[in-house]
């Protein structure tokens, strides 16, 4: 093998071992009533690369859909998006009752099993990001915790033409609000046309990018992708730490999330994410016996 061709493979490995992605994902459509629309993207979507995250959904949400339901073994997080109108009202069996406004952020840590109810009240429109976050094994049987986090109390991070709300954990030498569970950063992005984001990302750590209205075009170290409108994309940067860059030709909206992975195995069955079967059958006869607590009022 030449000289050159030497030089070409070790160039591709050190991409490789520096970072691999999933590639652009659409999420699965989801309609529930009149009232709830969402975009789904489940873990299985992306080889693992999601990891801590299992589930998100991003929805429009004008109508009480749900009504009060168990989670366990995970977080529940809610991020509202600035344009959502009017409240979002969420309460839950640890005795909160809450009236989210556009742009908070509602961070259940459900462990052990918790109630909650979230809706908006009339005329409002939620428009955001429901996140089913994992706990390790060693925090799934945890008490529950919870965090609400207002929109005026978010760091805000500006510069080369984007505005970069830091809903929780650590960008740019910035600290935002920290999670009851697992650290979790968590970036809401504004990018005019021609503007780019950076975000360093630690090693090891996983990222999920959403293109929420227009595309954008994605670089970790070396690595171009564009990231069609309403898709997502999954990163896992393997060693050193890597800057993450957002680009776009058009005004954009776009999420980062960059977490540690847990790289457990788990077992996800609705609202709860155990360890195992054995465990997910537990936390469902717990709930039938009322064990997981109830709203009050």
């Amino acid at each position: 093998m030449t000289q050159l061709a030497l030089l070409e493979v070790e160039n591709e490995t050190a991409k490789t071992a520096q970072s691999r992605h999933s590639g652009p994902i659409s999420g699965k459509s989801i309609s529930i009533g009149t009232g709830f629309k969402a975009s789904s993207f489940k873990h299985a979507m992306f080889d693992g690369l999601m990891d801590p995250l299992v589930m998100v959904d991003h929805y429009l949400m004008g109508e009480p859909t749900f009504g009060a339901h168990p989670h366990a073994g995970m977080s529940a997080v809610t991020v509202l998006f600035e344009d959502s109108c009017g409240v979002f009202n969420n309460r839950d069996s640890l005795g909160n009752d809450i009236n989210l406004g556009a742009g908070d952020l509602y961070w259940l840590k459900a462990g052990s099993g918790a109630v909650h109810d979230e809706k908006p009240l009339h005329g409002a429109l939620a428009h955001g990001l429901q996140m089913f976050v994992n706990l390790p094994a060693h925090m799934k049987h945890d008490d529950p915790e919870a965090l609400h986090v207002k929109a005026r109390e978010m760091p805000v991070i500006e510069g080369n033409g984007a505005r970069a709300r830091l809903v929780s954990g650590e960008s740019n030498g910035v600290i935002g609000a920290i999670s009851p569970a697992l650290p979790l950063t968590i970036l809401d992005v504004k990018i005019d046309e021609g503007g780019r984001f950076e975000h360093t990302v630690v090693s090891g750590h996983c990222q999920w990018i959403l293109a929420v209205d227009r595309p954008i075009e994605v670089t970790v170290g070396n690595q171009p992708v564009t990231l069609p409108a309403c898709e997502a994309l999954a990163i896992s940067a393997r060693q050193n730490p890597v800057t993450l860059t957002l680009r776009t030709s058009v005004e954009s909206h776009a999420v980062i999330v960059t977490g540690e992975p847990i790289a457990e195995p788990f077992v996800q069955r609705g609202p709860f994410v155990m360890s195992n079967e054995a465990e997910i059958a537990e936390i469902e006869a717990a709930y039938r016996a009322g064990r997981l607590g109830k709203l009050s009022g």
